[in-house]
């Protein structure tokens, strides 16, 4: 069953990931309590946001409640940068020299570390192959373009190239394992960011998540850094 509420401002990577995600018998853009679901699967609700996921936040926190729930969000482990001009012709298309990973989720779960405490919810982070498509963007009264990193080139979509692998965080047990082995007890994010290869920012954003997680714990300083250590469950 298909509905047409939810689908009519879709973007390629949403859709393309709804489809390789779907299983028969699956209905999609269901209404339940009040929002809609991108997919129900028996009693299970399955979102997929491509974006951040702040703006899921109120729906989430509802639907939780009364429902499992699992969040499906992509990660790009490659992504490909394809420039097209304002006829929709590609003019240049070259790989970008970042690279996703798993812990980059933590970026997002900032806006909600605690709802993966839930027993009814679920995260999914997917890592993926992509293509970026970006279009010269017009300038504004002032002269200027808003996406003046870019040279004024603004994101115009994002397709689904290759589901790359699934990486499941079904509690704070998973949440905690992508600490590395050998960091030392306790630890500061300066510590985290050399045993994992992870930037400082990142892992300053994984270590409050894990705080808020009740995972991690507060234990004193070192200099003017926090030291943490695991929680004693």
């Amino acid at each position: 069953m298909t509905n047409t509420i939810g689908t009519l401002n879709e973007k390629p990577l949403h859709a393309a990931l709804k489809e390789w995600y779907a299983l028969p018998g699956d209905r999609f853009e269901v209404g339940v309590d009040g929002f809609v679901a991108d997919i129900v699967r028996g009693e299970l609700l399955i979102e997929i946001q491509t974006r951040h996921l702040v703006a899921l936040k109120r729906k989430l926190h509802r639907l939780v409640e009364d429902h499992p729930l699992r969040l499906v969000y992509p990660i790009a482990a490659e992504k490909w940068i394809v420039r097209v001009d304002e006829d929709g012709a590609v003019i240049g298309r070259r790989r970008s020299p970042r690279h996703g990973a798993v812990e980059h989720v933590f970026a997002e779960l900032v806006s909600f570390p605690r709802l993966l405490c839930h027993p009814n919810f679920t995260l999914e982070v997917l890592l993926i192959r992509e293509e970026e498509f970006r279009h010269r963007e017009e300038t504004g009264p002032d002269g200027r373009r808003r996406n003046w990193r870019r040279k004024g080139w603004a994101t115009r979509e994002r397709r689904l190239l290759e589901v790359v692998s699934r990486h499941v965080l079904a509690g704070t047990a998973d949440a905690l394992a992508y600490l590395p082995a050998a960091l030392p007890s306790p630890f500061t994010t300066h510590d985290l960011a050399t045993a994992s290869g992870q930037p400082l920012w990142l892992c300053q954003k994984m270590a409050y998540c894990l705080r808020e997680m009740g995972v991690l714990t507060v234990v004193g300083k070192r200099g003017r850094s926090t030291l943490f250590a695991r929680s004693e469950l």
